[in-house]
């Protein structure tokens, strides 16, 4: 097999160290443009278990760097005056230069040439090579030469962020934060051989703009970074290595594969220096294409295989380092954060580490964590205990008069099973069975507030006295049998109504039986769907005086919380977004004027609804699609409504237009519930692909927001709450004495099977390279937290 290998870093040498272990015949030739001790930046990082799987492919590299590495198990978060410490997290630093010469020597020893400053054009004829990896970097030639196959989007975010080094030792990758009279600094710092640390420094483009770097030189600049965190230095120099600023580029491509070429390592994806993942990106881009050549008949079709089988892992990598990378992008929203919680969410931002997780690695940090949490209750209000504090997720919580026995909420979701907008026994026995379940507070489904409003035949609605009668008994029942408290989600379809049950084509229009539908601007959802008529003056009087009529019989009913559904593309959605409001009235336009309409419904049902009680808002705090919703729109929508007087935004995403492309993944809408809670200064309820009591308390505990709803869970376990309060030892919180015994039993086999649990993650853990307890016992240990100086 003849190969050419285009750049000399880690992606390129590893595959060839692979292919060449395994063809020792192989016809292998690397080419870099540089001389072999040219590198940018200083160390890379590894974690044990990416350093287990370099162990399982290539024992001979592995020993060679783990001789090379600087070792550490602490992260140290310095904020504020004070440094927490958070254990077990396995990490090792090696120098950069150190880990090319390790892998040129051992790609030498395998008899695979190396040609140094040695440039080759992307016009290159390779036909007579059976594999050509193009490994030549964030900047690739290949890559923008052949741009309009391979298709790149880059994203250069606005943070600037310069690679500098030190000589001051480190025993915990540390993060130091200062604020200056520009704006604040970040630094990420980690030892990565002995005297030696990288320093990356991070800002924003203002503080960056303000403090004058941009007439900075190399030397300037690490002075200048020298002062501001001089107290983290210790006196230690600062050092540079063509450490100019820049913003990072965040580098996807539509197609990896061309011909017998295939990008690898940074030319075909990066992610952030936060995550600490680029080198182990491109190392195990190199075990997985090795691995497609070794399995496929052919290089066509391993090169198929590789860009299948390698790219979600390559794009879970990437959203986890998206998701790291914007937290520090906005870390003045967390700015006024106690020390406790803003490490506590600088620690899970990427969403790979849990409270749960988390507790097993540095228990006593969460310990304080939780206690934090506590006193944050208590100051509002509530007699919790601060020294043996119940779990995040099982602190009360308070709306004007109305007090949830815990966080955890069942969110709305529509059931598509009344008649004529009657609820029957279905809804109540949905309702019923999960008011029991332990959670503090229970939506009902979006409940119409006319016939012409409704999504489907089969929606709830509130705008007659037959539907009145039934969900009394719904209501009586929740009251009987429950302390959870019960919101009513009021609703209007506008454009999405008169439309098929959802199991018979979500969204889709009824064949026969279709009402007219009414929308904020004369724009179809489907192109087969209706033309919804634009909505008059007298229409908007006609729909809020249906809403204020709608609450008048829930406050007959006795229901504690009203929400206003404002999402999904609904009517009122329509014209808070840009993409389904395109009128020139004093309706359309700016968002001031958007809000203009939504607001006047919401005032009015405000005045109608006692003040004793609460209401909230659902919002889309994103539409997805370009030329939606901004996110500066969407925080301008919430305090609109905050000081109208609603007091919680349930903060949802999308569903606004048919071709919006949401990005899924674990708590993937939490971050707007994030941005609208810490910048709009509203409380908020997150929703979205959220299934874990564990993921419920990563979230209230870093402060994303203040409730936390669970849709679908809640549908296959209506005790979802309760088993969740077992798991964590928790109380029982609902009165129903006839399960007690049950939820008794419950709890001892949760304690038990929670130890187990732990014991095996513990076991599965990777290997650890920590120094032993003989050699820790020579090292000084800091305290859990200290002052710093």
């Amino acid at each position: 097999m003849k190969v050419a290998i285009v750049g000399g870093g880690p992606a390129g040498l590893y595959f060839a160290i692979l292919l060449k272990k395994s063809r020792p015949d192989s016809d292998i030739a690397v080419y870099e443009r540089n001389k072999p001790d040219d590198t940018f930046g200083f160390g890379v990082v590894f974690s044990d278990e990416t350093l287990d799987t370099f162990e399982s492919w290539d024992k001979e590299s592995y020993e060679r760097i783990t001789e090379e590495f600087a070792y550490w198990d602490d992260i140290e978060i310095n904020y504020k005056g004070e440094k927490h410490r958070i254990g077990g997290n396995g990490f090792c630093g090696c120098s950069r230069v150190a880990l090319l010469k390790i892998l040129y020597e051992r790609a030498r020893d395998l008899g695979i040439p190396l040609h140094f400053e040695h440039e080759v054009e992307p016009t290159t004829d390779f036909s007579d090579h059976d594999l050509v990896l193009l490994a030549d970097g964030v900047n690739s030639r290949f890559r923008e030469h052949f741009v309009d196959h391979f298709k790149p989007h880059v994203d250069l975010r606005p943070n600037k962020f310069a690679w500098m080094g030190s000589t001051k030792p480190l025993d915990a990758f540390t993060f130091a934060f200062e604020e200056t009279e520009w704006g604040i600094f970040i630094a990420h710092a980690y030892q990565y051989e002995e005297g030696r640390s990288t320093w990356i420094f991070e800002t924003d483009d203002e503080t960056w703009e303000k403090a004058g770097l941009a007439e900075f030189d190399e030397q300037q600049s690490a002075d200048f970074c020298a002062k501001i965190f001089a107290k983290h230095l210790d006196g230690y120099p600062v050092l540079t290595n063509r450490s100019m600023w820049r913003n990072f580029p965040m580098i996807r491509n539509e197609r990896w594969v061309k011909d017998n070429m295939v990008l690898l390592g940074d030319a075909k994806s990066t992610a952030h220096y936060s995550i600490g993942s680029g080198t182990k990106l491109a190392m195990e881009d190199a075990i997985a294409l090795f691995e497609a050549v070794e399995a496929a008949p052919d290089i066509p079709s391993a090169l198929k295989l590789f860009e299948s089988g390698r790219r979600e892992g390559v794009e879970k990598i990437q959203h986890a380092a998206d998701v790291s990378l914007v937290w520090f992008e906005h870390v003045a929203r967390f700015w006024d954060y106690d020390p406790v919680q803003f490490s506590f969410g600088l620690m899970t931002r990427s969403k790979a580490i849990t409270y749960d997780n988390l507790r097993m690695r540095a228990p006593e940090f969460v310990d304080a964590a939780d206690r934090m949490f506590a006193e944050k209750v208590r100051l509002k209000g509530f007699d919790v205990d601060i020294d043996d504090p119940a779990t995040p997720a099982f602190q009360p919580f308070k709306l004007r008069d109305m007090e949830l026995k815990n966080r955890l909420v069942m969110s709305p979701m529509c059931m598509y099973s009344a008649t004529d907008g009657v609820p029957n026994d279905f809804h109540l026995v949905h309702y019923g069975t999960r008011v029991m379940g332990g959670a503090g507070l229970i939506f009902t489904e979006m409940t119409c507030v006319a016939p012409d409003a409704r999504i489907t035949p089969g929606c709830t609605g509130l705008w007659n006295d037959e539907q009145e009668a039934a969900w009394k008994r719904v209501v009586e029942f929740v009251r009987g049998h429950s302390n959870a408290k019960f919101c009513l989600q009021l609703g209007h379809a506008g454009r999405k109504g008169a439309t098929k049950l959802m199991w018979e084509g979500m969204d889709r229009p009824l064949d026969e039986g279709a009402w007219p539908v009414v929308s904020a601007s004369p724009i179809a959802y489907y192109p087969e769907s209706q033309v919804p008529q634009e909505l008059t003056r007298a229409d908007m009087d006609r729909i809020r005086d249906q809403f204020v009529a709608a609450v008048e019989r829930a406050d007959r009913l006795g229901f504690d919380m009203i929400e206003l559904h404002c999402a999904h593309g609904y009517l009122l959605a329509s014209f808070l977004s840009p993409l389904t409001n395109t009128r020139t009235d004093e309706f359309g336009g700016s968002v001031e004027n958007r809000l203009r309409f939504p607001l006047e419904v919401f005032s009015a049902m405000r005045a109608a609804w006692p003040k004793h009680k609460p209401m909230s808002v659902r919002v889309s705090a994103t539409d997805w699609a370009e030329g939606g919703l901004s996110d500066e729109d969407s925080v301008a929508i919430a305090e609109a409504f905050g000081q109208a007087g609603v007091d919680l935004v349930d903060v949802s995403t999308g569903q606004t237009v048919n071709w919006s492309a949401p990005i899924y993944g674990r708590m993937f809408q939490t971050p707007y519930s994030d941005q609208i809670r810490n910048e709009a200064q509203v409380s908020t309820m997150c929703v979205g692909n959220i299934t874990s009591a564990d993921q419920a308390n990563t979230i209230l505990v870093a402060g994303r927001a203040d409730l936390v709803a669970i849709g679908r869970p809640h549908l296959v376990d209506p005790f979802f709450a309760a088993n969740a309060a077992a798991w964590y030892g928790e109380p029982y919180l609902q009165t129903v004495p006839q399960y007690e015994p049950g939820f008794d039993q419950l709890a001892r086999n949760s304690a038990r099977d929670r130890m187990d649990l732990e014991e095996l993650r513990i076991k599965a853990r990777p290997k650890t390279r920590a120094p032993s307890v003989e050699e820790k016992q020579k090292q000084q240990k800091p305290s859990f937290i200290q002052a710093a100086e």
